[in-house]
């Protein structure tokens, strides 16, 4: 069995450094396979807040896949977010605009969905469609296959009037192709677990989504600090939140899914 510690909405510069510390120990105490990180490391794109977040990944010892986020980019300094709007991510976090981590049957693959013509919600493109396409056409057919996004595919139910990704659907058919089978997203600062296909057409198969709370962030949105494991096997999912209780995190929620004909179904065994 895999696992996949993920974490999102970090928020250096405004963050709990004592949650912070805690969240490494559990860390390191969960043992995940891989870490992905969904977006938003920082709170203003500041070269300290990058710093700070690149010392704390790099004292998570599993292998990581990190995407950007919307606050990733530069707010204030209109010139450097029309024309280098990730040059400090890429520089301090990660260079590359499409990572892909591979364990095994297992392949984690990033994309960025923030864009600097957007103030906080994000897109997915046709470009980023084919370059998904040619890598996991570069995999095995029966390699459980992962895509992690900042920006969500469904709506939080705290609050469905918030936007979901740009190009939702169109994006959801082609990864279905692609036999993308879970979405890790961040974003919402709320954490829960769906069914990306759920409600929407038929065309559009089942693919599992694990969304992220804010893992040490002091902007929780009304929810307790929080990050979600998420264990793979051949047949079955689990995907659980472990949050924050004032003094460490645990297992707080679980849902389970187990392969069906569509899909994916909750598993509804004992």
């Amino acid at each position: 069995m895999k696992s996949i510690a993920h974490l999102s909405d970090l928020h250096f510069g405004r963050c709990d450094p004592r949650i912070a510390e805690q969240l490494l120990l559990d860390l390191d105490a969960v043992a995940p396979s891989m870490v992905a990180v969904s977006g938003d490391l920082t709170q203003r794109a500041r070269r300290a807040e990058f710093a700070a977040a690149r010392d704390f990944l790099e004292r998570i010892a599993p292998p990581k896949v990190v995407v950007p986020g919307n606050h990733d980019l530069p707010l204030f300094n209109l010139t450097k977010r029309i024309l280098e709007p990730l040059q400090r991510f890429r520089s301090y976090i990660e260079s590359d605009s499409l990572p892909v981590l591979r364990d095994g049957e297992l392949a984690v693959l990033g994309v960025n969905t923030a864009r600097r013509s957007l103030w906080k919600d994000g897109r997915i493109s046709e470009r980023q469609l084919d370059h998904l396409r040619r890598a996991c056409a570069a995999l095995p057919a029966d390699c459980f296959k992962v895509l992690v996004t900042h920006h969500p595919f469904a709506p939080s139910p705290h609050d469905p009037r918030r936007r979901t990704i740009g190009r939702r659907d169109q994006a959801l058919a082609a990864l279905a192709g692609c036999g993308v089978e879970l979405l890790l997203t961040g974003h919402l600062h709320h954490g829960f677990a769906t069914d990306a296909g759920a409600g929407l057409s038929e065309e559009i198969p089942s693919i599992l989504i694990a969304q992220a709370g804010t893992a040490i962030s002091t902007r929780r949105r009304g929810e307790t600090n929080a990050y979600n494991v998420i264990r793979i096997e051949p047949e079955r999912v689990e995907i659980e939140i472990r949050r924050w209780t004032g003094s460490r995190f645990a297992a707080a929620e679980t849902t389970s899914y187990v392969r069906a004909q569509r899909g994916w179904e909750p598993d509804r065994a004992p």
